[in-house]
């Protein structure tokens, strides 16, 4: 028998005798699961062990610190009485946005070579949209900017908004006779500079694509002209008068004064014009007058 016969022979007895064992393996046949609001999630978790038949399953939850769900056979906290478990396949009843997260499926076989096996599932809870809470100013001036808010806190996934005017909707493009300009992520409706046409009922509209879109309730907005009270107008002409006479009546007292520089330049100017303006006659064309002739 050659060497090559005796090796084969050798590695046919090993097989026979020492047999091929799979450590403990753990798997999922879904890791995102996307459900709604108040209806039932199943948390898929499949494993296969080497030898232990009745292996340790434990379910945990991630956040900020790592959380129990399933721990020694049975279910802990909020998950009592709402969830059930099935080999090592989860379901969670009625699960609402708290039950959002990652959670790890961990299965121990104490009696195989590699004894610990898990596998993570994603539960994303769907939030249809709630009635969007809505700012909508009551009364503003022609020619001033304009702010509209909505906002929806509460849907999974964002919603999206939209706006209507007078129960027509207002369009999200950019165009040259558009006044205003509507972000339909923020919710936000701005106007730079409203008009009496910008005047009437508005109201706002949150939508995910969950459930059916809804609405905030419609309010006004009303547009003023911009107008002067006759007692404002009179107060500014009275306050333009004072100013004006307080400002003269300064300058006057600053010349009197010689306070200021071009007074007393003038003043000076004169004094010199006085001084030389004088000049006496020629005493040869001097002549006396009747009054000295003896």
């Amino acid at each position: 028998m050659s060497t090559a016969q005796i090796m084969t022979f050798s590695a046919l007895l090993m097989l026979l005798y020492f047999p091929s064992s799979d450590p403990v393996t753990v798997t999922t046949s879904k890791a995102k699961v996307e459900v709604h609001e108040n209806t039932n999630a199943v948390l898929s978790c499949e494993f296969r062990t080497e030898k232990d038949t009745n292996p340790r399953v434990e379910w945990k939850k991630r956040g900020k610190d790592v959380s129990y769900v399933y721990f020694d056979g049975d279910f802990t906290g909020s998950y009592k009485g709402r969830a059930s478990i099935n080999g090592a396949t989860m379901t969670l009843r009625g699960v609402t946005q708290k039950d959002s997260g990652v959670y790890h499926c961990e299965v121990t076989a104490r009696q195989d070579k590699i004894k610990l096996g898990e596998v993570t599932v994603t539960l994303n809870v769907l939030v249809p949209p709630h009635a969007p809470s809505c700012e909508v100013p009551e009364t503003v001036m022609t020619g001033f900017s304009a702010e509209l808010r909505c906002k929806d806190k509460l849907s999974v996934p964002a919603a999206t908004y939209s706006w209507y005017k007078d129960n027509k909707p207002l369009h999200t493009a950019s165009l040259p006779e558009i006044k205003y300009t509507l972000d339909p992520k923020t919710g936000t409706l701005k106007f730079k500079a409203v008009s009496k046409s910008d005047e009437g009922q508005y109201r706002c509209e949150a939508s995910n694509g969950v459930g059916a879109p809804k609405s905030c309730a419609g309010r006004q907005m009303k547009i003023t002209e911009f107008e002067l009270n006759m007692t404002i107008v009179i107060a500014i002409e009275v306050g333009a008068f004072l100013v004006l006479l307080s400002c003269c009546v300064a300058i006057w007292l600053c010349c009197r004064r010689g306070c200021c520089r071009c007074c007393r330049k003038n003043k000076r100017e004169t004094k010199q014009r006085t001084k030389t303006s004088y000049n006496p006659p020629d005493p040869r064309h001097y002549k006396h007058t009747q009054s000295f002739v003896l």
